[in-house]
C-alpha cells in the first residue's frame, strides 16, 4: 500500500469514527441506552455499537438508520453537496471557456 493510500485509509477511519462518536454523543443527550437507539434504528445492538465506535466494515446504511431514530438524518444529505464542492466549482468554470464554437452560420429558415 503506497503512501497515499494510508493516508486516505487513516483519514477516512477518522471521519467514521467521529461520525460514530457524534451518534453516541446524540443517544446520550436524549437519555436512551444502545438497546433503545438499536431498537428504533431496526438494527442489532451489535451493529449500534460498532457504529457508535466508528468500527470498519460498518455499512453506511447503519449509520443512516441510527440518525434517523435520532432525527438527525436530514444531517446526512448535507454531505458532499455539490454548492460546497469548491474544488469541483472551480474545475467545472475552467472549462467553461472549452466549449464547441460553431463553425458555420445557421440559418432559421423553416
Amino acid at each position: 500500500m503506497g503512501r497515499n493510500s494510508i493516508n486516505t485509509v487513516g483519514a477516512t477511519q477518522d471521519a467514521i469514527t467521529l461520525m460514530g462518536s457524534h451518534i453516541e454523543t446524540a443517544r446520550l443527550r436524549r437519555g436512551w441506552r444502545q438497546q433503545d437507539l438499536a431498537r428504533r434504528s431496526g438494527v442489532s445492538l451489535n451493529t449500534i455499537r460498532n457504529v457508535e465506535s466508528g468500527a470498519p466494515g460498518t455499512g453506511i446504511a447503519a449509520y443512516a438508520a441510527a440518525l434517523w431514530a435520532l432525527g438527525l438524518l436530514d444531517q446526512l444529505a448535507e454531505v458532499a453537496q455539490p454548492n460546497r464542492d469548491r474544488e469541483g466549482e472551480t474545475l467545472a468554470a475552467a472549462r467553461l471557456g472549452n466549449r464547441a464554437s460553431l463553425t458555420a452560420r445557421l440559418d432559421d429558415d423553416f
